[in-house]
């Protein structure tokens, strides 16, 4: 068997991130990074990544990963050949110079507020753009027209100014127009009142991002592919690869996973508290995934239970990927390093 990890933000870039990995140590990680045969390759999201992986096409026209799509098949839908967009729920903090972007996955948004604000929004546009809540903090929408949006994230674009990074994605004043109207209703809407009232930040302003058609195929290399990221399961979907969401923990995937193939499992619990600088967080995370997830491989590879395990980290300034065998353990020389000797 052959274990693949996704693991966006191990290494870190932010300054707060990589100076509480100094007292840190994670004996199964830093094993696999020093006994691993590691390969460079150019730094990519994560998103990006893995629509490479699957071998997708993206509609360069319009955004370089068709995420909305790939969203509705991940759900069980049929985008068909209709044009889709990711339309997140955000908040826009007031700064000094320029609004902030605070992505939905710093805070709670209900299942009961996300129907209220779609179907609002639904009834203001009437057919222009029709929004679906497939997740309380995650919405796609179906538009009738072209739409030229943001390629980033929400999680990539946080902490910026959002209109700078939406003008550098934006079609012109159209999309302008639409983001503006959108805004004024989510402003007026009774669901942000009350979460004003509570103290929660506000769903002020929609994040339009991975516009595009669905791809008419992909061709993963596994068997398999394990995840709570909608764009993997959508891929995997497309790809007609079996998929399921992530397990808690390595053994728990043990007891579902076939006992051959090469497989992928997407670990993408470090990246919103790298996005969001919560240094605590992002530790507390690494703790969690070394002892869920890095020592219980390390252990099964040791037993021959897996014969491979390879980790690959796209998104970091030097992007790597650490391919480690049985045998490899056997190489003492290459001596294990705290992690922030990678970051």
């Amino acid at each position: 068997m052959h274990c693949e990890l996704l693991l966006p933000a191990l290494f870190p870039t932010r300054e707060h991130a990589r100076e509480a990995l100094g007292a840190l140590r994670l004996p199964a990680l830093e094993l696999l990074l020093a006994r691993g045969r590691a390969s460079g390759a150019e730094p990519q999201a994560p998103e990006q990544w893995l629509v490479e992986a699957f071998g997708g096409e993206a509609d360069s026209e319009h955004a370089p990963v068709p995420v909305g799509a790939l969203t509705v098949l991940a759900d069980g839908g049929e985008p068909g050949d209709a044009r889709w967009l990711r339309a997140d729920p955000v908040h826009l903090r007031l700064g000094r110079d320029a609004p902030a972007l605070v992505p939905s996955a710093a805070f709670e948004v209900s299942r009961e507020e996300a129907e209220a604000l779609c179907e609002a929004l639904n009834r203001h546009f009437a057919g222009e753009l029709t929004l679906y809540p497939l997740a309380p903090a995650r919405w796609c929408a179906r538009a009738a027209h072209e739409l030229t949006v943001a390629a980033e994230s929400p999680l990539e674009a946080a902490g910026g100014d959002a209109h700078e990074r939406l003008a550098a994605g934006s079609g012109g004043a159209p999309w302008h127009s639409l983001l503006t109207e959108a805004q004024m209703v989510l402003h007026a809407h009774p669901v942000n009142a009350a979460r004003e009232r509570r103290g929660a930040p506000t769903l002020n302003s929609l994040w339009l991002w991975g516009a595009g058609r669905a791809p008419r195929d992909a061709a993963g290399p596994w068997q398999s592919v394990c995840a709570d990221e909608p764009l993997a399961l959508g891929l995997a979907r497309l790809a007609r690869i079996a998929r399921r969401p992530l397990p808690a923990s390595a053994e728990a995937w043990f007891a579902c996973a076939p006992e051959d193939g090469r497989h992928l499992l997407v670990l993408d619990a470090l990246r919103v508290a790298h996005v969001l600088d919560e240094p605590e967080a992002y530790t507390a995370r690494l703790r969690e995934l070394e002892a869920h997830w890095f020592a219980p491989l390390l252990d099964a590879l040791r037993a021959g239970r897996i014969g491979m395990l390879t980790l690959h980290v796209p998104d970091a300034a030097d992007a790597r990927s650490f391919e480690t065998v049985r045998g490899d353990l056997r190489r003492i020389w290459r001596r294990p390093h705290a992690l922030e000797r990678y970051a």
